[in-house]
């Protein structure tokens, strides 16, 4: 994993990650990006869906 953190042009403090996953282990989960299940096939939920989410896993 990489980071780097730094201060910019705004004062404000900016940080940007970089994770590496190694291709084997993507495809276990079916996220690999040559697998018919790591493509989007339908709609997003609604809104409603994802704020109940986010209260939930508080």
């Amino acid at each position: 994993m990489d980071l780097a953190c730094g201060v910019g042009a705004d004062g404000r403090w900016h940080c940007w990650s970089i994770v590496r996953v190694r291709a084997y282990a993507l495809r276990r989960l079916g996220l690999h990006p040559d697998q018919p299940t790591a493509a989007v096939t339908g709609p997003s939920p609604p809104g409603w869906w994802h704020a109940a989410a986010e209260r939930n896993a508080r």
